[in-house]
């Protein structure tokens, strides 16, 4: 991971907001680094006083030697690096680096959870350095500056890179189907639960045999809550759930009457079940302070979310959290599908690739995803009933003795 601070205190560079007192200075920049598109005094002047922008400079001494520019829009998670340049004498000194580290770092301060911005096709160089900061490729715009230059559509999950360069570790499974998101992150939790928990597609499958509801809106079935309990308490597991209702959690996008019946009996063996393993079922909303307190205890939370703010589609998708900290929630997301993102920094329908480029993504790209706190409540929620349901997994007492003989076994 990319550390959010970049010494250079070799070269005496100093990072700062700018002033209305290095107008003359950025316009300097302006004409020495670009021969097109340039920002024009009035503009710069805009930049310096808006409070919905980020300007901040690079200085050595009494001169300014180079500049970054961030433009924050209203209703957006991400923020859009509008502009960087550098003097050519200050070039090979890691002072562009140091600047856009900086911004990402005011970003952050702003509620923004995301960095986006636009190079040319052909600045091999910024791309290079971009590549290295951990940005990815994810679309172009065709003949975007003056000349008819295509510029490449890069992004970063900043708040995701500042977090995951301090917690840690969590496993992360990507599922091999369209259909086993729940057993996916079931299986991440138990693994970090249990390092000796299996993590392969075999299990992957047997717990969706177990979880599954038949059917959903096409195709195979999603997971019931219950289901995902009981495959997780036949594994060793101890496991509270937390619903808002029991029946009918998918029927609503169904409409075969002969398959909702189907569901209804599924549903309801689940429920009988439940109660022979006497699960703790708790028929109410978890709240964000339970799950920080589980996160907390260092056990394992899976929650159910709608992939609408994902993918233009509301389907139930299951995730992992990993952590919290005072602003956001991390989600470790199992459809490891290329990232493609719309412009508040939510993914878009893969299916839908007319402004995409080559994917660049990775798996890095699905692993601690933030998700604000404030908009929680409204990712967390699915369909016409306003379905809300989480599981708090915990190792069993079979387990625990396992673990503790295991420790014992190594200290002897």
């Amino acid at each position: 991971m990319v550390a959010n601070t970049l010494v250079i205190s070799a070269h005496n560079i100093q990072l700062r907001l700018a002033t209305m007192q290095d107008l003359d200075a950025l316009e300097n920049i302006e004409l020495e680094c670009f021969e097109n598109d340039r920002l024009s005094r009035r503009r710069i002047s805009y930049w310096i006083k808006a409070a919905h922008g980020i300007l901040v400079l690079a200085q050595k001494a009494d001169q300014v030697l180079g500049y970054g520019l961030v433009i924050l829009r209203n209703g957006s998670r991400s923020g859009r690096l509008y502009s960087l340049a550098l003097l050519a004498k200050a070039r090979g000194q890691n002072i562009a680096q140091a600047l856009l580290l900086k911004l990402e770092e005011l970003t952050i301060t702003e509620q923004r959870l995301f960095m986006r911005l636009e190079v040319a096709q052909d600045n091999l160089t910024a791309i290079k350095m971009y590549k290295k900061l951990g940005y990815r490729k994810f679309g172009i715009y065709h003949q975007y500056y003056e000349t008819g230059a295509d510029a490449l559509r890069f992004q970063k999950s900043i708040q995701q890179t500042t977090m995951a360069s301090k917690v840690d570790f969590y496993p992360w499974y990507k599922q091999t189907t369209d259909f086993t998101c729940g057993p996916s992150a079931l299986m991440m939790a138990m693994k970090y639960l249990h390092k000796n928990s299996r993590f392969d597609q075999a299990t992957e499958i047997d717990i969706w045999r177990h979880a599954t509801t038949i059917f959903m809106t096409s195709g195979h079935g999603g997971c019931h809550p219950l289901g995902l309990a009981l495959a997780a308490h036949e594994r060793g597991f101890e496991v509270e759930v937390y619903l808002t209702q029991v029946n009918n959690l998918f029927v609503d996008g169904v409409r075969s009457e002969h398959k909702k019946s189907i569901m209804r009996i599924v549903e309801q063996d689940f429920i009988e079940k439940a109660k022979d393993a006497d699960l703790r079922v708790h028929k109410t909303e978890i709240q964000l302070s339970q799950i920080e307190a589980a996160l907390a205890k260092g056990l394992g939370v899976i929650c159910l979310i709608s992939t609408y703010q994902f993918n233009g589609k509301k389907t139930p998708h299951w995730v992992a959290i990993t952590h919290a900290d005072e602003r956001c929630l991390y989600l470790h997301d199992p459809d490891g599908s290329e990232g493609f993102y719309n412009e508040i920094g939510t993914r878009l329908d893969t299916n839908n690739k007319s402004d995409v480029g080559k994917s660049e993504d990775i798996d890095l790209d699905y692993q601690h995803l933030p998700i604000l706190k404030e908009d929680f409540a409204s990712l967390s929620v699915f369909g016409k009933s306003k379905l809300r349901t989480c599981l708090i997994i915990e190792p069993g007492k079979q387990i625990v003795d396992s673990i503790r003989e295991a420790k014992n076994a190594f200290l002897q």
